[in-house]
């Protein structure tokens, strides 16, 4: 029972949030007002019925009301002719509709009690179906605003420069990476230039002294041994 309790419950669960999903409240909120609409045809049809009814009932009492009065005048009229056996079935006949009458009496008394209950429903459903009516474009745009401002800061997560997972930063790192590797090859291809001028003056530096190392010790320099070979040459 417990296993079958939990996938119960998960299936419901899933089943709810599917709904949820789905749901539309523009739709659900437009839906419910034709339902209230529906509902209040039914009432309004509900209503007028047993009004009807209570009418009938009304013209049954007062119909059987009249003829409780004229079978008494006939009794009456039947005593005034010496006529008693007419006068006890014009009795027996008054009997008869004024116990009518009070079954209407009863029956009509029950009619407006059922009657005015279901005005009063009606009222409030009426009531109600006006305050949701007035409800709904303020709802509406409360559920839009809603919509509008999930909808801004999901696209702000999803292009946040601090998200680093985002492609706005990727493409960031990225042009940084290759402004990186520009100013790193200007700056090796201006040390090449430099470190080849420099070991051209070293050059020069170099031979200077070792003339200088020559001439103290009474041979040629390099320059004036270059010269003479040159020269017997020619």
């Amino acid at each position: 029972m417990g296993v079958m309790d939990r996938l119960s419950r998960l299936i419901r669960a899933n089943v709810n949030d599917m709904i949820d999903q789905a749901e539309d409240p523009e739709k659900m909120i437009d839906q419910i007002l034709r339902d209230m609409q529906e509902n209040m045809t039914t009432a309004r049809s509900q209503v007028a019925a047993m009004i009807a009814q209570e009418k009938e009932l009304e013209a049954d009492l007062n119909e059987n009301t009249r003829l409780a009065d004229e079978w008494s005048r006939k009794a009456e009229r039947a005593v005034d002719a010496g006529k008693d056996d007419l006068a006890r079935e014009a009795l027996r006949r008054k009997r008869d509709t004024e116990e009518n009458s009070r079954v209407y009496a009863d029956q009509h008394k029950v009619q407006e009690g059922a009657v005015s209950k279901l005005k009063d429903q009606l009222r409030q459903l009426e009531s109600k179906y006006q305050s949701t009516l007035s409800q709904r474009d303020s709802m509406i745009a409360r559920q839009r605003r809603a919509k509008a401002q999930t909808q801004v800061a999901q696209s702000i997560t999803v292009f946040s420069p601090l998200d680093p997972s985002s492609e706005l930063d990727r493409m960031e790192r990225r042009i940084r990476g290759d402004e990186a590797q520009a100013a790193a090859a200007l700056e090796l291809g201006e040390t090449g230039y430099d470190a080849q001028f420099k070991e051209l003056e070293m050059d020069v530096d170099v031979e200077d002294e070792l003339d200088e190392l020559k001439r103290l010790a009474g041979r040629g320099t390099t320059r004036e041994i270059s010269a003479e070979s040159t020269s017997t040459n020619s």
